[in-house]
């Protein structure tokens, strides 16, 4: 009987392991892809800056020096009424210093687009995560402390109207929970005519301006005789995250 048993458990097992083995492999479908590049350029009033010798003027007539201009853009992705394709590990730093980060590229599902969105700033649950690398490496000098967070948008320079000791502009946004959440959520509209159309194994590119004459003002007034300096979280970075949370523009929409 318990010969028996035995040759009949044997048996099924036998029967299962044929059973597998003549089953075929479900391939599935690779989904296609074709690249969205997106190049920024930082200008004031649509005139590319220049660093350390461009002399510019805001709507208050205070004149001001550019000497160092960086952001984070994050969690980007783009859509239509019927899809959304995201970036995945989506931290960028764009910095004026560093002409190759200026753009970046990731690979999109193929379709047609209407509108990009995008965070100004670095999401709450990276400011809270540790030690990281990349774009959100501490050594870019974009970070305070964990507690304090990021840096989402970093302005210095010099102006003949500011009180402090070498006339120094220095504004460093931050600030990514309760009343002094600097963050920003952007969804931004491609030009009259324009549509991002992503084909397979082809490049469309979209080109982005980056107003700084934004952060003086609409809907907070910003003078550098005032408030030459903010460099902690403050309802004052929050009122200049609200200003220049304006300054992003897509300009033209190429698709190669």
């Amino acid at each position: 009987m318990k010969r028996y048993k035995c040759y009949w458990i044997v048996s099924i097992l036998f029967l299962v392991m044929l059973s597998t083995s003549c089953q075929k492999s479900v391939e599935l479908p690779i989904e296609k892809t074709g690249t969205l590049k997106i190049s920024f350029r930082n200008t004031v009033k649509g005139i590319p800056i220049v660093l350390g010798t461009g002399n510019y003027t805001n709507g208050f007539g205070e004149q001001y020096v550019l000497t160092k201009f960086k952001y984070y853009i994050s969690n980007v992705s783009v859509s239509n009424i019927d899809a959304v394709s995201s970036e995945t590990n989506s931290y960028h730093l764009i910095d004026e210093a560093k002409p190759a980060s200026l753009s970046f590229s990731f690979p999109v599902k193929i379709d047609s687009y209407g509108s990009l969105k995008l965070l100004l700033g670095v999401d709450s649950l990276r400011n809270v995560s540790g030690a990281q690398t990349g774009a959100l490496d501490p050594l870019n000098d974009m970070f305070w402390t964990w507690n304090s967070g990021y840096i989402m948008a970093k302005l210095e320079g010099n102006s003949p109207q500011s009180t402090v000791v070498n006339n120094k502009v220095e504004y460093h946004i931050g600030g990514f929970s309760g009343s002094n959440n600097a963050l920003k959520n952007l969804t931004l509209t491609l030009p009259v005519g324009k549509i991002l159309d992503i084909r397979e194994g082809k490049t469309s590119e979209i080109f982005i301006d980056a107003d700084i004459d934004t952060w003086w003002q609409n809907p907070n007034d910003l003078r550098i005789s005032t408030d030459p300096v903010i460099a902690t979280p403050s309802a004052m970075a929050k009122k200049i995250a609200d200003n220049y949370s304006k300054m992003l523009q897509v300009k033209d929409v190429i698709n190669y």
